[in-house]
């Protein structure tokens, strides 16, 4: 009946304008296409330079089914952040001096304990010389007079632990020559298996003689040491100091993943800084978003919850994941500048969520997470 409205209204007279032209008409229809929205009908107008209009019509329960149907999809709504499975790892160098070697490129796979940048080290190394040099003058004292009954087996295995720790130092430093040699010219890949070998062997060795030294220290009623021992004790004492402070130019991979930022640049001079890093790696195996939930919707995140990921940056693509961590704690927000805090602001619970398969999100791209039903 209102579509038989629409049609006689057109051929009404119209003030203002002449009956039977275009533009009658279409005064007329939209009209009455008021009455049909009153209805509840949804109604999509395409105006064109000529006649006819057209026109879709569809009922109100069409309409809300849809949009119901979009709803269901997910239940809440968050923002977030990419990232690595073990987070942006930013490090620094705990002594200041002038960058000697940048040993990675961005994007190289590293392992842990490699060896990232390397900072001047030839003070290091003669304090580390001067200290081995007294060590070993200290130890000849000690041993051109007689060991004090009961301490023979511990006077034995305290060199045994320094021996074999200056082997593991050395198994590293050769390890270290290695890894750099082969990243340059792979073409002797057992030199490095070695290199690893011997370093891996000498770490057994050292804590093998370590248990010993602490079954003989353990022993009742051991003596205590003599002036010499004593004397000997604090020169490898040095020697251990001096060793820690030439590891530290060596600034090394703390875990096994991919170096993602390089901000050291061969002869500059760095120093100590948290704001600075000289390097961001992660471990890549797993990309992760992390989420912030505001305080409303805290109730209907759970663990294992399927989710998926839009991002401006792929606007027509959907990337799947789950909710593998929740933060047992609300905290104020942290993903980007809100402006200054005030006290009706909400708090926010951190959930993080492992995305599935390979995916072309970047470390530190901003998404939009949808956690489903």
């Amino acid at each position: 009946m209102r579509a038989v409205g629409i049609a006689m209204a057109a051929d009404q007279q119209i003030a203002g304008v002449p009956q039977g032209s275009g533009m009658a008409r279409k005064v007329a229809i939209i009209a009455g296409l008021s009455s049909l929205c009153l209805a509840g009908f949804a109604v999509a107008v395409i105006v064109t330079g000529s006649f006819p209009l057209q026109i879709r019509v569809s009922t109100g329960s069409d309409t809300a089914s849809s949009a119901s149907a979009a709803i269901q999809q997910w239940v809440a709504s968050a923002p977030g952040r990419v990232e690595p499975r073990s987070g942006l790892i930013r490090i620094g160098t705990s002594l200041a001096g002038k960058v000697e070697v940048v040993s990675v490129n961005m994007n190289d796979k590293v392992a842990e304990g490699e060896v990232l940048i390397r900072i001047e080290d030839k003070e290091a190394r003669a304090r580390l010389s001067a200290a081995e040099a007294k060590a070993a003058t200290t130890k000849k004292d000690r041993d051109a007079v007689a060991i004090p009954a009961g301490r023979e087996s511990v006077s034995k295995a305290e060199d045994a632990v320094f021996t074999a720790e200056r082997a593991v130092t050395s198994a590293r430093f050769e390890l270290d020559d290695a890894i750099a040699v082969n990243r340059k010219n792979a073409s002797n890949p057992n030199a490095l298996v070695n290199a690893r070998r011997r370093l891996s062997d000498a770490q057994d060795r050292l804590r093998q003689e370590q248990s010993a030294f602490a079954t003989a220290q353990n022993k009742s009623g051991m003596p205590l040491p003599n002036g010499l021992e004593a004397a000997l004790i604090a020169a490898r004492s040095d020697v251990t100091l001096a060793e820690t402070v030439l590891d530290k130019t060596r600034i090394r991979a703390p875990i096994a993943g991919t170096v993602l930022q390089i901000n050291a640049k061969l002869g500059e001079l760095v120093a100590p800084s948290v704001e600075f890093p000289l390097v961001v790696m992660g471990d890549m195996s797993i990309v992760r978003v992390r989420a912030e939930v505001d305080e409303p919707d805290v109730g209907k995140i759970k663990k294992d919850q399927r989710v998926f990921v839009k991002t401006t940056a792929h606007a027509n693509k959907e990337f799947d994941g789950k909710v593998v961590e929740i933060a047992p704690s609300l905290a104020m927000p942290r993903m980007g500048s809100r402006g200054a805090r005030r006290a009706t602001d909400v708090e926010v619970m951190e959930v993080v969520i492992d995305l599935e398969g390979s995916v072309p999100l970047l470390p530190g791209m901003r998404v939009d997470v949808f956690f489903r039903r």
